[in-house]
């Protein structure tokens, strides 16, 4: 048996592409296709792997893999833009990755470290967390193709984004490393806390999308690279407190851009005002 008889050829863009011309389907698939993808699939073994990490009781190994799976995630659709190697095979395997590793991961990182205490209780706050993120990350998938949508809107997320939801449920477990306690009454507030979030991830919040900056001033740039060190060199050496005032601060930013999308609501209102008015003058 031949290695096209046991497994289906590869075909990044679909086989729609190949339908009128056979013979395509037998060439070689640029190497640059497969890099993004292999990424993708790197993303979530960091992802299971910081399961087991949780499951042997070794959380700071856990935050760690998931921080890596999130910069993976992050650096996957890059790399693809980059090499030219976008392809609906890619966007389909970078939102199963994002289900496993900013829904599931988390969920069950939580779930072992904290959750359990409270029992049936906590492991539906963990379902409704997971079952919010596929929800959450399919309706993204479909905006994507909504070319109807105004173009300032396109400067939000509409709720919390997965990665940063991820970031967000672990708040007790990086309070619990500087000092709070994972008994009864904390698993309570932590499973409502939990449900909270799931819930903001389908809601209707706008979330202002850092993805819309174009670029920054040349003036800035120095300053922004000193502050990334700075933030890296706190994120390894203080890294359950940068965590907690990570999320605290993204926490606290929620309402801000809710003003944002309000501001930049009206000002698109009253400039869309202003052209009907000189069309009809």
């Amino acid at each position: 048996m031949s290695m096209d008889d046991a497994f289906p050829p590869f075909e990044p863009d679909g086989p729609d592409k190949y339908k009128d011309n056979q013979h395509k389907r037998l060439r070689e698939i640029p190497l640059r296709y497969l890099v993004p993808n292999i990424v993708t699939v790197l993303a979530i073994c960091a992802g299971l792997s910081a399961v087991r990490m949780a499951f042997e009781q070794r959380f700071e190994a856990a935050i760690g893999l998931m921080l890596v799976a999130a910069l993976l995630d992050g650096l996957d659709g890059r790399i693809a833009r980059l090499l030219k190697a976008s392809s609906k095979f890619g966007a389909e395997m970078d939102s199963l990755a994002d289900v496993v590793n900013f829904g599931c991961v988390p969920a069950l990182i939580l779930y072992i470290y904290v959750l359990d205490e409270t029992k049936q209780f906590g492991w539906i706050a963990a379902l409704i967390y997971v079952i919010a993120a596929a929800l959450r990350l399919a309706r993204f998938n479909i905006t994507l193709g909504d070319h109807g949508r105004p173009k300032w809107q396109k400067a939000y997320f509409t709720g919390i984004p997965a990665p940063a939801a991820a970031l967000l449920v672990l708040l007790p477990v990086y309070i619990g490393f500087l000092g709070l306690p994972a008994d009864w009454i904390t698993a309570s507030f932590v499973s409502v806390y939990t449900i909270i979030i799931g819930f903001l991830m389908v809601s209707n919040l706008p979330v202002w999308s850092a993805k819309t900056v174009g670029g920054i001033a040349r003036s800035a740039v120095m300053p922004m690279m000193l502050i990334v060190v700075l933030y890296v060199a706190a994120l390894a050496n203080f890294t359950w407190t940068t965590l907690t005032l990570s999320a605290c601060a993204y926490l606290a930013f929620l309402p801000y851009s809710v003003q944002m999308y309000r501001k930049d609501g009206r000002k698109h209102a009253a400039e869309h005002a202003e052209q009907i008015e000189k069309t009809d003058s």
